[in-house]
């Protein structure tokens, strides 16, 4: 199977030499996404960063051929913890069930001193809102 890059923003590509995603097969390997806007702007509130993140990610995976739904893993890297309840309100508003395995890393910084927030994700294109939940009982 080929590989297809994801390229947004050819700037971030050519710069920084990496793709926003990767698509091989079905599966799309997204990127860390960030909290900055399209003027490259970034709110102090880690809300409003949460936000803006998880537009970039919809809109990257839409790229890619597939939607929030087909997240089958999420990873979100937070340099303040206390802001965790907070984020999973706002990830409550993008990512809805069945949800995808979730990984929380706290981190001492991410790549700009402004950001508090960065999120990556694993998607399989057309896997969305099919799966049956499993409950397992300890």
């Amino acid at each position: 199977m080929d590989r297809e890059a994801i390229i947004r923003n050819p700037d971030t590509y050519d710069t920084w030499h990496f793709a926003e995603a990767n698509r091989v097969g079905r599966t799309i390997w997204v990127s860390g996404q960030r909290g900055f806007d399209e003027r490259d702007q970034i709110a102090r509130d880690p809300m409003i960063q949460a936000r803006v993140a998880f537009r970039h990610l919809e809109r990257t995976l839409r790229e890619a051929g597939a939607t929030l739904d087909d997240i089958v893993s999420l990873t979100s890297y937070h340099t303040d913890m206390s802001h965790l309840d907070g984020f999973r309100a706002v990830k409550d508003e993008f990512i809805r069930a069945p949800y995808p395995a979730w990984t929380i890393v706290g981190v001492s910084a991410l790549a700009s001193p402004e950001m508090v927030v960065e999120i990556s994700a694993i998607a399989v294109a057309g896997s969305g809102r099919r799966p049956t939940e499993h409950r397992f009982g300890y």
